[in-house]
C-alpha cells in the first residue's frame, strides 16, 4: 500500500533504506554493519586455531552432506512404509516426542506450531531456532573473513513466523578464492550447528552438577504443574511441590524413573494387593456382578468414588469377586501377584486384584508426607497431564521451574540445531549443500572432468536429485503431521 503511493513511497522507501529493512509478502528482513567489527575480531583472532578450526569443519560438512542423503533416504522409506502398512496417527503433544521425531528425521519443517507442538513450547521452539540460525550464519562469517572475503553485513529474518539469520558477503571475493577455502566458508554453518547441539547436549548431561550449589537430585520426581483437567487433580491428588518417591512398588528417583514405571505399569498385568481372609470377609458386602462390553468384570455401584471391585482366587474357586473400599484394602498391604506372595505367619490370605477395564490401572502413588494418591484410569494420562522435575530446590524461594526450562531449552537446542544441520548439508537448490557439492565437485573431479561445464551438469543432476528426495521427506512430513 505505501509503495503504491506517490506521496509515501519516497518516504517510505528511505525510512527501510535507514533502518536497513526489506518488507515483502511473508517476509520481513533487517541488515546491519552494526557488528562488522565484532566479526572482523572474530575472524582474525588466532589464525592458526581457526584455520584447523574450518579445516575440521570442512571435513565434516562433506560427511554431513553424504550423511544427509542417506538419513533422507532412510527416513523417506520408514515414512512410505508407515503409510502403506498403517493409518497415520496424530503425533502427540509431549515435548519429547516432538525432539524425537527432528532428531530421527532431520526435518524440524515436520514441526507444525499448534498441531503437534504445544502452544507453551512456542517460545522454546522459536528461541531455538532463531539462535542455531544465528550461530549458524556466525560461523559463515567469521569463515569468510579468515578466508580473505569482504564482510557486508549481519542480519536476521522472519518468514511467515519462522525466524533465521543470514550474513552478506561479497559474491566477486567468493568466486576468486580456492574451492577448499569456499568449502570451509560452505561448511561452517552446518559445522557451527553441530557443536551447538554437542554443547548442548554436554550442558544437558552435565546439568545436575552444574546446578548443585542450589538444587538436589535423585530424591524423586519434584511435581511443578498439574492440569486443570487432570485425573491427579483434587484434595487428595498432587500438588505442586509434591515430591514423588514410588508408584506402586517402583520407586522414583527422577522423572525418568516416573516415564519408566508409568510405561512398566501399562505393560504389564495389573497388581494386587495381599488381603487376610478375616478383613476380606469383614470389608466386602454383597454386590451384582456383570460383564463389561470388553469382558471385564464389575461388582460395585458405578456411583461409588470409594470402593472398586476386586478378583481373588481360593482352592475351589478360581473367579471370585468383592466390592470392597480401594484405600483400606491398599494401605498397609503387600503388593502381590498371586496367593503365594501372601502366605506368611499361617494366617489364611489372599491377593486381590483390582477388577478394572483394559488398559485401565489402580495405581498408587506415594508422595509424603501426604496421604497417598489412588489412581485409576490410564497410565499415560497421568504422565501427560502432571508435569515433573528431577531438581528439588534447597532453598525455598529457589523456582521449581528454572531447571526445567534449562532442561527444555537444551533439548530443543540440539534437536533444533541437529536438524538445521542436516537440512543445509543435503545437496539441494537455494541450500549450504548446493554451494558444498559445488566446491566439492570443483576440488575433486577438476582432473578426471576437464570441462567445466560437464562437471556443473553432474552438480545440476545431483542437485536436482537432493532436491526431489529433501521435498518428498517435507511434503509426507507434513502429510502425516496433519493427518488424523
Amino acid at each position: 500500500v505505501l509503495q503504491s503511493s506517490n506521496s509515501l513511497k519516497a518516504s517510505y522507501e528511505d525510512w527501510l533504506l535507514t533502518y536497513g529493512l526489506s518488507i515483502s509478502p511473508f517476509h520481513i528482513r533487517w541488515q546491519t554493519a552494526v557488528f562488522n567489527r565484532q566479526f572482523y575480531n572474530w575472524g582474525r583472532w588466532k589464525p592458526r586455531f581457526l584455520y584447523l578450526w574450518f579445516s575440521i569443519g570442512m571435513v565434516f560438512g562433506i560427511v554431513a552432506m553424504f550423511g544427509s542423503v542417506i538419513l533422507l533416504g532412510k527416513t523417506l522409506m520408514q515414512t512410505l512404509t508407515q503409510m502403506l502398512t498403517e493409518a497415520p496417527k496424530a503425533q502427540n503433544d509431549r515435548m519429547l516426542q516432538v525432539v524425537v521425531s527432528i532428531l530421527s528425521s532431520g526435518l524440524y519443517l515436520r514441526v507444525v506450531p499448534g498441531v503437534n507442538l504445544p502452544v507453551s513450547q512456542l517460545t522454546y521452539f522459536f528461541s531455538a531456532i532463531l539462535i542455531s540460525g544465528v550461530i549458524h550464519e556466525v560461523g559463515h562469517g567469521v569463515a569468510a573473513i579468515r578466508e580473505q572475503v569482504r564482510f557486508n553485513g549481519f542480519g536476521i529474518f522472519i518468514f511467515i513466523v519462522y525466524p533465521g539469520a543470514f550474513v552478506d558477503l561479497f559474491t566477486t571475493h567468493l568466486q576468486l578464492i580456492s574451492p577448499v577455502q569456499q568449502l570451509r566458508i560452505f561448511c561452517a554453518g552446518v559445522w557451527h550447528n553441530f557443536v551447538l547441539g554437542v554443547a548442548s547436549f554436554i550442558v544437558l548431561l552435565l546439568l545436575p552438577a552444574i546446578l548443585f550449589p542450589f538444587y538436589y537430585t535423585g530424591v524423586g520426581a519434584l511435581v511443578t504443574e498439574v492440569a486443570e483437567d487432570s485425573p491427579a487433580n483434587g484434595p487428595r491428588g498432587l500438588f505442586v511441590g509434591d515430591l514423588v518417591t514410588n508408584l506402586q512398588d517402583c520407586p522414583v528417583y527422577s522423572v525418568e524413573d516416573w516415564n519408566s514405571c508409568l510405561e512398566d505399569i501399562s505393560e504389564k498385568s495389573q497388581v494386587g494387593y495381599c488381603l487376610s481372609a478375616a478383613t476380606l470377609q469383614q470389608l466386602s458386602f454383597p454386590a451384582r456382578v456383570y460383564r463389561r462390553l470388553d469382558g471385564t468384570v464389575e461388582c460395585c455401584s458405578n456411583s461409588s468414588l470409594t470402593d472398586i471391585c476386586f478378583s481373588y482366587s481360593n482352592n475351589l474357586d478360581s473367579h471370585l469377586y468383592a466390592c470392597l473400599p480401594a484405600r483400606k484394602v491398599i494401605e498397609a498391604s503387600k503388593v502381590c501377584r498371586t496367593n503365594m506372595d501372601c502366605q506368611k505367619d499361617s494366617v489364611p490370605s489372599f491377593c486381590v486384584t483390582p477388577s478394572l477395564e483394559n488398559q485401565t490401572r489402580l495405581i498408587r502413588v506415594k508422595h509424603p508426607p501426604h496421604i497417598d494418591m489412588l489412581y485409576v484410569g490410564h497410565p499415560m494420562h497421568l504422565q501427560y497431564t502432571v508435569s515433573l522435575s528431577s531438581f528439588v530446590p534447597r532453598q525455598n524461594f529457589l523456582s521449581f521451574d528454572l531447571p526445567v526450562v534449562i532442561e527444555t531449552f537444551c533439548k530443543y537446542l540440539i534437536s533444533l540445531s541437529g536438524a538445521l544441520a542436516v537440512i543445509n548439508a543435503v545437496p539441494c537448490f537455494a541450500l549450504d549443500g548446493q554451494w558444498i557439492l559445488n566446491s566439492f565437485l570443483e576440488a575433486t573431479l577438476s582432473s578426471l572432468i576437464v570441462e567445466k561445464q560437464n562437471r556443473e551438469l553432474v552438480g545440476f543432476l545431483i542437485l536436482l536429485a537432493g532436491s526431489a528426495l529433501l521435498a518428498a521427506n517435507v511434503a509426507l512430513g507434513l502429510w502425516m503431521v496433519t493427518a488424523r
